[in-house]
């Protein structure tokens, strides 16, 4: 089969592939631009319920106290974090770095942990109750006296990590 390129199909072509890349960067703009609003929005006033955050880089961010019920940080960089205090509630958390973060006295009814990384956080005096923390990792955490009633930690790695009862976490594979 031997297909010419008339002025027509060509046309037609790139017309068609013309509007497809500029709906996808016009879709991809808005997107950031409304990420970075709300960036700006939490940054400046510490309030951000609802917000859309996922993949946004607030490593080291000083957000202590902030309110973010509903938010969604859905891989999300928070590692090394101040959210002492802070309300995740309800928030969307899930395969987001929160290694080193400090989340004392932490708000995380229903908060959707799967897969995040938890590694060294400090999660003492958080309230975790009915949190999803599926395949988390929780290894070296400090989970003292925090409330874990009701929370889902099937796949969870407490490795480690001080849990709310003062013991410490069984490490995988190894020997009792």
């Amino acid at each position: 089969m031997n297909l010419k390129l008339t002025p027509l199909l060509f046309s037609t072509i790139f017309t068609t592939t013309f509007t497809a890349i500029v709906l996808t960067l016009g879709w991809r703009s808005t997107a950031i631009a409304e990420l970075q609003e709300d960036l700006r929005r939490l940054l400046n006033t510490k309030q951000c319920q609802q917000c859309d955050l996922s993949e946004a880089n607030l490593a080291e961010a000083e957000l202590s106290g902030a309110d973010l019920l509903g938010a969604n940080l859905q891989k999300a960089n928070l590692s090394g974090a101040q959210l002492r205090g802070v309300d995740l509630s309800s928030a969307n958390l899930i395969g987001a770095d929160l290694s080193g973060a400090d989340l004392r006295d932490a708000k995380l009814h229903t908060t959707n942990l799967r897969e995040a990384n938890l590694t060294g956080a400090d999660l003492s005096w958080s309230d975790l109750y009915q949190a999803f923390l599926e395949n988390a990792q929780l290894k070296q955490a400090n989970l003292s006296n925090a409330n874990l009633n009701n929370a889902r930690l099937e796949g969870a790695n407490f490795c480690g990590a001080i849990l709310p009862d003062g013991k410490v976490g069984e490490c995988p594979g190894s020997q009792n």
